[in-house]
């Protein structure tokens, strides 16, 4: 059953390590110390599962892929790869799939939540609140987060971003620039708008910038 391919059944994990993959050990006045488990040798599944494979691959095997290598390793199967690709789309595709939750980013884990929300039907009738979303992101990956967040607007829904990062401005509709500093010698708004509207006031640090990029491609 699917249950045997989960290292928190059971069934198919691990019974040394309970699917951990390691093992601790706890010394005296001293911080605890894990090992990689000798039964399993970090596989986290029982040998029973690990018999199981598809195209030469065990379970372990496949979670150990980015899921830019699984996209490709699933490519035959549509409905798999349909959910990968939602993920490659808002620049996860260097996540390997059996990443631990609690050693994601907060730009992941945001990106994440994003994702189970595409694939579920959209009813256009949602907010979306995202906290720096694009942090440590390529230009191109923003690019295809951008095209991801303009899916959900055009079904009606809305997206509100916090953001710094100047490709994310110029790509909304209405900025509200807040400052003039930032924590205790800011929260007032300086000026709000659309991106055009905001580099032409110059009002602060957030205009002047977007006035010298918009600027400089004019030039370009």
């Amino acid at each position: 059953t699917a249950r045997r391919f989960s290292f928190n059944s059971a069934e198919g994990r691990c019974g040394a390590c309970r699917g951990t993959g390691v093992k601790r050990i706890d010394l005296k006045f001293l911080p605890p110390v894990f090992l990689p488990c000798e039964k399993c040798h970090s596989k986290r599944f029982n040998r029973g599962t690990l018999s199981v494979t598809y195209r030469g691959k065990t379970v372990s095997h496949v979670l150990e892929m980015s899921i830019a290598e699984a996209g490709d390793f699933f490519e035959s199967i549509p409905r798999i790869k349909r959910i990968l690709q939602v993920l490659l789309d808002l620049g996860l595709g260097y996540l390997a799939l059996g990443q631990p939750a609690n050693l994601l980013s907060g730009g992941e884990a945001q990106r994440l939540r994003l994702a189970s929300e595409l694939f579920a039907p959209l009813d256009g009738m949602t907010l979306f609140v995202l906290d720096e979303p694009t942090r440590g992101l390529h230009s191109h990956d923003i690019e295809c987060l951008l095209q991801t967040l303009n899916r959900l607007i055009d079904a009606g829904n809305s997206v509100l971003v916090i953001e710094h990062h100047p490709q994310v401005m110029c790509a909304a509709e209405w900025l509200i620039d807040l400052g003039p500093e930032a924590g205790n010698a800011g929260g007032f708004i300086i000026d709000e708008g659309p991106p055009a509207l905001i580099a032409a006031n110059r009002r602060g640090a957030t205009g002047r910038m977007l006035y010298e990029l918009i600027d400089d491609s004019v030039d370009d």
